[in-house]
Formats: C-alpha cells, structure tokens, sequence
C-alpha cells in the first residue's frame, strides 16, 4: 500500500488548482507537456462534455474539475435563456472517466449572454480538500472532492451585466479566505468568504461597472494585497480586512484581464474601446495616478479578454481579442517585440500558459501554437484539437489540459 501511494503521488507531483496556476502568473514552474499534437497525435484521452461553458479546468492529484451549464429540456439552446442545469463534473486523470457530477442548482437566467459566452464562465478552485464551483448568480458551491456539498451561498442576488454580456469572473482562495468578485451594473462589491463555512468575512463595496476579471493575491512586506481590475481603478484591498489600500486610473471599458506579479511590481491592464496597462509598485497609498509608484504604462496593443502571462520577468499579452502577441520587460515595459502576428490563431479568449521554457498560445478555432519562452519570438510548432476552444488550458507534470466547447482532452506523449 505504501509503494502504490508513492508511485501515485511521483506520477502526479503537481497540481493546476485555479485557473492562472500556482502564483496566479499562468505559469506552472515544474511542468512539462507535450509541444505537439494533433485531434490524435498525442492525445492520451478525449471525453465529451455536455453543455456549454468556458470555465477552465483545474487539476488536482487524479482529479480533473470542470463547470457546464447543461440545459434543463434537452431541446433548448444553452445560449438561450431557458432553465438550466448548473454541474460541477470530476473526471479521472488517468483515463477521463467520469468519476461524479453535481447539480449545484436548477435555474432560469434572469438576463441573456452574449453569443460567444455561455452561464458557466467562471472556472472553479481547489485547496485540495474543497472544490469550489462559483456560477454567479446562481450561488458559489463548496464540495469535498469527492462531490459531497459543504456549504453553499445562493443568497447574492442577480447580476445585471452591461449589454447582457453575461457573467464570468472567477474566485479565488486565500489565507482560509475565498474571494468573490461582484461588479455589475448594480451595487458592486468584492466579498470576502470564510472557506470553511461560506460566512462573509469582510465585504468591500466597489464604485465599478460591469467588470469580467478575477481577483490576484500578492504578498508584500508581510501584507497581502488582494488587486481587482476596474474600469474606474485597478485598486488593491488588504486581504485581512478589505480595505483599500491604493487605485489607480486609466483602465477601459468593461475589464476582463486579470492582474500579473512578481518582484514587487504587479501589471494591470485592459483593452476595450481603448489601450492601457500599468505596472505598479505595490507600497504605494491612496490614488497613486501620476506618482513614482506607476513604473510604467503602455497605451496601444493591450490585452481585452485575454490575461497576461508574466513568465521570467517577460510579460507576454495579446493585443485585444486578436491573436497578435507581444512581449515586453516586467521592469521597464520595453518590448522584445510588439503585435507580432501568429500562424492559425485570429482571435483569443483563453490566456497564454507557460510550462518548461514555453508558452502556449490558444485561439478560438482551436489552434494552439507554442511558442519558446523567450526575449525573441520564435514558433515551436502549431496543433488544434479541432474544435473552439475558450478556456485557458491547464499544465500539469507532463500532460495539458484543454477543455473545447465539445470535449476535455488529456495531451500527453
């Protein structure tokens, strides 16, 4: 029993357990998987999903966790507004088979979605002992991992999101805490939940509009930051208590990019009906706009739905929704190079990845190109699965993770 559990645990040291990786950059720093593959090629398993939904997958031990929205009448469009059915789906890493699925609740949508976006967007996480599948205005639900229901919080309310774009923004755990965005065209907060119980522990309201993105958890000096993009500010909250720590100006319409970190610098930035992206020191107080703790700031080319990638002090980002890609320094914004096309993708929703000296690029037709993880743009090999694909693939060990708008696929040599 001893030596099965050990060859179990090396056959699966690392873990995928939010969507933007470990240290919330989209990196997964001991992870190897395949450059290249095909709808065949390299394609340990493939197992379809019912529903729609862009939630990424997230991964941790055997288990691979994944959202949909699967309609309540099988008739119906899952893009219409007609009673849903809300799943959180558990699929087994070795092989895909379907180890449970849960209903969290049955519901008809208040408000449409736009036609790219389904009900299920935001992408579900783990502690490794909880699984968190958040499907926003209907409830955030916490399970053990092997799909018995904790607690739930249904009691939020409706969102109302602006030109019904539908919802998306995902939570985020830390420190016992998990952490809820609610910015809508109503009253907008960010919620502080104890993961243990569902109870609130601090609520901060927001003066914001509709915003898309996910909360970044940064430490620095001995104090973490919880920072949310905003169309107003990108604003940094003391994770203990919520409180506002420091904004900053500039941001464009209705955000959807999360934050990036490292070093004592994070980079916020958005890239509809406008361009901006600013990196930030981090000691900073009250609205920093104009002051030494604005390092940088760039206004063409940035990133709309997309994240950023911040791998090795290079942050890389697509411009808008397009697949043109740039890369440029942490510390000073200079580019390694700008908007520089790329063989098969046109436009992207799902953020770049990096794993073992590469970073995954993956559009909306499915293709995925690989690119090395350097200051010089060189193209390793372009793969699709064949299918759209929205969700951020997940790296982990030596296997990737993608989750298309029919399938999760398992890519491993």
């Amino acid at each position: 029993m001893a030596l099965t559990s050990l060859l179990h645990f090396s056959a699966h040291a690392g873990n995928w357990a939010h969507w933007r990786g470990p240290d919330g950059n989209s990196v997964a720093p001991d992870a190897a998987p395949p450059t290249e593959w095909s709808a065949t090629k390299n394609v340990k398993w493939k197992v379809p999903l019912p529903g729609l939904g862009s939630g990424s997958p997230i991964i941790w031990e055997n288990r691979v966790f994944v959202v949909t929205a699967v309609p309540a009448d099988r008739a119906a469009s899952g893009r219409s507004i007609t009673k849903l059915a809300f799943k959180l789906l558990c699929f087994e890493r070795e092989n895909g088979r379907l180890l449970w699925e849960r209903t969290a609740t049955e519901a008809t949508p208040h408000q449409r979605t736009h036609p790219t976006n389904g009900f299920a967007s935001a992408s579900p996480c783990t502690d490794g002992e909880r699984v968190y599948a958040h499907f926003g205005s209907r409830g955030l639900y916490c399970y053990t991992l092997d799909g018995e229901l904790v607690w739930k919080r249904n009691d939020f309310g409706a969102m109302e999101t602006r030109n019904d774009f539908g919802e998306g923004s995902s939570p985020t755990l830390a420190d016992g805490k998990i952490l809820v965005p609610w910015d809508h065209e109503g009253p907008s907060a960010l919620f502080a939940l104890d993961k243990f119980t569902g109870t609130t522990v601090w609520k901060t309201d927001r003066d914001e509009p509709t915003n898309w993105s996910t909360p970044h958890v940064i430490e620095h000096a001995g104090r973490k930051q919880v920072v949310v993009n905003g169309e107003n500010f990108a604003r940094a909250y003391d994770l203990e208590t919520g409180r506002e720590l420091w904004r900053c100006g500039g941001q464009t319409q209705r955000p959807v990019a999360c934050a990036v970190s490292a070093k004592g610098l994070v980079v916020v930035g958005s890239g509809f009906r406008g361009n901006y992206m600013g990196a930030f020191k981090l000691d900073g107080q009250g609205d920093i706009s104009g002051t030494r703790h604005v390092v940088w700031e760039l206004d063409r080319n940035t990133p709309d739905i997309a994240s950023p990638l911040l791998s090795d002090g290079r942050v890389y980002f697509h411009k808008g929704k397009s697949g043109m890609i740039s890369c440029v320094d942490l510390q000073t914004g200079k580019p390694h190079y700008q908007s520089e096309r790329i063989q098969g993708i046109s436009a992207t929703y799902a953020s770049p990845v990096a794993a073992n000296g590469y970073v995954y690029l993956t559009g909306r037709r499915g293709a995925t190109v690989v690119i090395k993880d350097s200051e010089k743009l060189e193209i390793v090999a372009v793969n699709s699965v064949g299918e759209t694909v929205d969700a951020t693939p997940a790296p982990v060990d030596d296997q990737l993770f993608i989750r298309g708008e029919k399938h999760l696929f398992c890519i491993a040599e």
